[in-house]
């Protein structure tokens, strides 16, 4: 009888014998169906191999070598944080990595699924990776609902400028009222003479329409719900203290910045929200480029024309937007500056569980 002959993967695995002496560190190329690992083990690499994308197989094999992982290191993608968490739940040490923080060549080279594993490990043992913070199922739960609320106004804006397209391309006039969507001009549109295809074609997107309306409908009873437990309820009430923030920011920006405390200061904060200027430094020559433009659209565009209303309905607020104003001639720069204060606030505000207070 034939003997059975081992996997490169298994024989190591089978041989391998390591102490917390050991330094173990294993990246991840994770996809829907496979796992590319590689192991740097002592500061040279040991072994990477595929598997399918299965979290129990994974977790059955890394406990053999535990004593030795000091991180396991996987980026941020589709796949969320699901392996995340089992891993965590193993007692393995897992961080979650920022793709646009992991080092890149200036030069083009060959790009695998086992090349980025193997580069990966070797960042990872190296310091080299930034971690991003993994959120609970309850907070990713919570901040998924106002991601949502996001995607069905987007939804709802590509219909009506559908429809807009659709009357401007036939030569109809837009009856009274559309600018603003109003119930009177949706139901003018219902009436609209025209032929049977474009009578078709115009009624199956004002149904698209209030469809989504009713969605949204639905969707803000759910978030009035959550956002009336106690978890969350003390923050939001407090952020709409600040001059300019309604409901919506203050929501946006408490299941966002789902931990305020791990900020180490304010200028991580505006770098997370995307608000924080590029520095150009060469010599004595030191210019503020456009900003990083990290973290969620919605979130910087929220926080941008919240800092509209701040600086209309707080004098002091419009001083400082009019001296940034006056020493850079862009009211875009000056209104972006006037956010990254605003965001910065916030945070404090979360940190420290206060209301707003206006310096000085």
């Amino acid at each position: 009888m034939s003997k059975k002959t081992l996997s490169r993967k298994q024989s190591f695995f089978n041989k391998i014998n390591l102490t917390k002496d050991d330094e173990l560190y294993i990246g991840i190329d994770v996809h829907k169906k496979s796992y590319h690992v590689a192991l740097w083990l002592n500061d040279a690499p040991a072994i990477d191999y595929v598997m399918p994308a299965d979290v129990k197989k994974l977790i059955e094999t890394l406990k053999k070598v535990q004593s030795a992982i000091k991180s396991i290191v996987y980026e941020a993608g589709p796949t969320g944080y699901s392996l995340a968490r089992q891993l965590e739940k193993a007692d393995l040490p897992v961080q979650v990595i920022a793709p646009s923080k992991t080092p890149r060549t200036s030069a083009k080279d060959s790009k695998t699924d086992r090349l980025d594993a193997k580069k990966l490990a070797q960042y990872a043992a190296k310091a080299l990776l930034r971690p991003i913070a993994i959120p609970t199922i309850t907070q990713e739960a919570d901040r998924q609902l106002c991601r949502t609320r996001e995607q069905l106004v987007k939804k709802q804006t590509r219909v009506k400028l559908q429809i807009k397209s659709l009357l401007l391309l036939c030569g109809f006039e837009e009856p009274k009222g559309l600018k603003y969507w109003t119930n009177y001009a949706i139901a003018q549109l219902k009436h609209v003479k025209v032929n049977g295809q474009l009578r078709f074609s115009l009624d199956l997107l004002l149904t698209e329409l209030e469809f989504i309306k009713n969605q949204l409908k639905q969707l803000e009873q759910e978030l009035k719900e959550l956002f009336s437990k106690t978890r969350h309820k003390q923050k939001v009430e407090s952020l709409q203290t600040h001059p300019g923030v309604g409901p919506i920011t203050a929501r946006q920006f408490v299941t966002e910045i789902f931990k305020p405390k791990r900020f180490k200061n304010k200028t991580e904060l505006a770098k997370y929200v995307g608000l924080c200027p590029r520095i150009s430094q060469s010599g004595q020559t030191k210019r503020d480029g456009p900003i990083l433009k990290t973290g969620r659209p919605q979130l910087r565009c929220n926080l941008i024309e919240a800092a509209w209303v701040w600086i209309a309905r707080d004098p002091m607020a419009k001083n400082i937007y009019k001296r940034i104003l006056s020493n850079t001639g862009q009211a875009n720069k000056a209104i972006t500056a006037m956010a990254r204060k605003m965001a910065i606030n916030l945070w404090k505000m979360l940190c420290n569980n206060t209301v707003y207070m206006q310096p000085g």
